[in-house]
């Protein structure tokens, strides 16, 4: 199956409201999203993290919870953060909240670990 894309999704809302509270919350060790923390700095994308993204071999899209597409919504059932796998067949989670955590902010991490993802037998 072929991956086209892929989409990430954070654990934050696409709000004036949403990005304050998550920025303030996050500063204060109140809230937390895995893919934020690889993907953002303080107010904007991380040099390291757009370095790694131009190394994928397809696609990558980000949205937040409350804007994500109807078919990675279902995909990802409510764990978030998450990256999904836009496939030929439909989409497929490729990294759970718990793998986004593991990465421990690290782009080079990430990039490692979708690309393992996207070698594995499951995605060609």
């Amino acid at each position: 199956m072929a991956v086209r894309e892929l989409v990430g999704v954070y654990d934050a809302d696409a709000t004036l409201w949403g990005e304050v509270s998550y920025w303030i919350g996050a500063r204060l060790g109140r809230r937390h999203c895995g893919l934020c923390d690889i993907t953002h700095g303080l107010f904007t994308k991380k040099s390291q993290w757009q370095a790694c993204e131009t190394r994928l071999p397809v696609s990558f899209s980000t949205h937040h919870r409350n804007d994500q597409p109807a078919d990675v919504r279902a995909c990802i059932g409510g764990r978030l953060p998450a990256v999904v796998a836009r496939t030929d067949d439909g989409v497929r989670l490729i990294a759970a909240p718990e793998e986004l955590a593991s990465c421990g902010g690290d782009a080079e991490a990430l990039l490692t670990l979708l690309t393992s993802k996207l070698d594995a037998d499951d995605y060609k």
